[in-house]
């Protein structure tokens, strides 16, 4: 069972990351064409000021989720009917501070933001965007982390996956009518409005969770070590917006969009790695399965650094060729920043590193042991970017991201070896050193050696497949040298099925 539900939270995670980055790339590009680079920057600093309080899932999600795999693995409804109903009252007194904040914002923001246009419209836009994230606290959150605890994230996936290909195909007619942004974004909201009560909807009928004459009591005992690391989240991931928004122009919060789109694409991509697993390893800490987790971890790890090296050193390639095609004809704006690049692409590709190690002590519920290297990370990140924003803009931002990641992800190698998964730091670095050493040089490869240069979407997608194949090459071979018995592993698990077909 929890290998064919792990197979289905595959499987369903990669259609609907494949249909976002498509649809991703499409929606702003023709808010950019249609509007300008002005008002899609206008557009991301706002949902960027949102998330403030709508990373609030980061903080107390993984917390929820820790503490609900032990009763559904002995099948303790009680139990779990008294999480739901703690999270649940916890969620919806957030849904109403987001209200407050909301006021807030909209007094504020206006006032302090360099933005050409008026209050009333930058008011409305705030309102109009803020709603779906509203009902999501209100209604889905509680419900969609109980679908992730037991291995049913496929349903999630197949309700986003369907309301994003609904979502862009109004849009597009929206814009192609010259339909006015705040009808458009209207009209978007309405749809992602839709996400959380369907599951909400789903969980209710499917699991008949009646929740009405449950007592309220506190289950979450580590919800306040959540809400820290959560506030150092939200500080961390918001930095770079916040501040090229109060210290530089809306466009160049649009280049920061544009670049930033591309790499959300991919890091959602590869959280598929790891929120298809994510389950089933909290399943095997539940039971105290110290001897399976270590050696599905080990194979896991492997099959995890050979996957993210690959797509990030391609992406660190071929990101700037890509945009260069994305943005031809629109010149209000340049969008063509090599150095910065190279730097976000970079710090994305630490943080995927890191995200093997967190996303374990997290599900192992390690979140008070924790919570301190979150605010080093996060006023890291805040002092660095403050300090080079004014000379280098983008750039400065981006160095600030890649220190304070790398500092982070150090802490999560360290404390996940030691308290984890009980082996030695030198292995885990050993295999983090081996990663960084590839994607260099697959980087010195694409970028100096090959000087990869495009003119249209055809000729991008034929270097893509080179630098592909490349990159293939390139990390078997290290993995030959460094990884042989894992290797030889999976050699003869292909000679085996192969056997099978025969």
């Amino acid at each position: 069972m929890r290998k064919k539900r792990a197979f289905y939270n595959l499987i369903t995670s990669i259609v609907l990351q494949i249909v976002s980055i498509i649809c991703g790339l499409i929606v702003p590009k023709l808010i950019i064409a249609t509007y300008g680079s002005n008002l899609n920057g206008l557009i991301n600093s706002i949902t960027q000021f949102l998330s403030y309080i709508t990373l609030l899932e980061v903080g107390f999600g993984p917390v929820i989720l820790s503490i609900l795999y032990k009763p559904i693995a002995n099948k303790d409804k009680s139990k779990i009917k008294r999480i739901l109903k703690s999270s649940e009252s916890f969620f919806r007194k957030i849904s109403f501070i987001f209200i407050i904040y909301i006021i807030i914002l909209c007094i504020i923001y206006p006032v302090f933001i360099n933005s050409n246009y008026d209050n009333l419209f930058i008011i409305s836009l705030i309102i109009i965007i803020s709603l779906s994230t509203f009902a999501e606290y209100f209604f889905g959150l509680t419900y969609s982390i109980y679908l992730q605890a037991d291995q049913k994230k496929y349903v999630i996936s197949l309700v986003r996956l369907v309301t994003t290909i609904i979502n862009t195909i109004l849009i597009c007619i929206l814009i192609k009518n010259n339909c006015n942004i705040l009808l458009v974004k209207f009209v978007s909201t309405l749809i992602y409005v839709s996400r959380p009560i369907i599951q909400y909807i789903y969980v209710k009928r499917k699991y008949k969770i009646n929740l009405k004459n449950v007592k309220e009591k506190e289950e979450i005992e580590e919800k306040w070590d959540g809400l820290s690391q959560h506030i150092a989240g939200t500080i961390y991931s918001s930095t770079d917006v916040t501040l090229l928004s109060f210290f530089s122009n809306m466009r160049e919060v649009s280049v920061y969009s544009v670049y930033n789109m591309i790499i959300s694409a991919v890091k959602n991509f590869i959280s598929i790695l790891t929120g298809s697993v994510e389950a089933g390893f909290g399943d095997m800490i539940a039971k105290k399965e110290k001897d399976n987790l270590n050696e599905k971890f080990d194979i896991y790890e492997f099959i995890y650094f050979t996957t993210i090296t690959i797509v990030y050193s391609c992406t660190a390639v071929l990101i700037v060729p890509f945009i260069k095609v994305y943005t031809t004809g629109i010149t209000d704006a340049n969008y063509v920043r090599n150095a910065f690049a190279f730097i976000l692409v970079t710090a994305a590709f630490v943080h995927a590193v890191k995200s093997i190690y967190n996303t374990l002590a997290f599900t192992a519920g390690k979140f008070k042991e924790t919570h301190r290297g979150s605010w080093l990370e996060a006023l890291s990140n805040l002092l660095i970017s403050f300090c080079l924003v004014f000379k280098f803009g983008v750039v400065g931002v981006a160095i600030g991201t890649l220190v304070s990641v790398f500092i982070r992800c150090i802490e999560f190698m360290v404390f996940t070896s030691k308290n984890v998964l009980n082996r030695s730091i030198k292995k885990t670095i050993f295999r983090v050193s081996v990663c960084f050493v590839q994607y260099f040089i697959i980087y010195f490869v694409g970028k100096i050696i090959l000087d990869i240069n495009v003119s249209s979407y055809l000729s991008w997608i034929l270097w893509a497949t080179i630098m592909v194949f490349i990159s293939i090459i390139i990390v078997l071979l290290c993995n030959i040298i460094f990884y042989k018995s894992e290797f030889n592993y999976f050699l003869t698990i292909i000679k085996k099925r192969f056997k099978k077909v025969n």
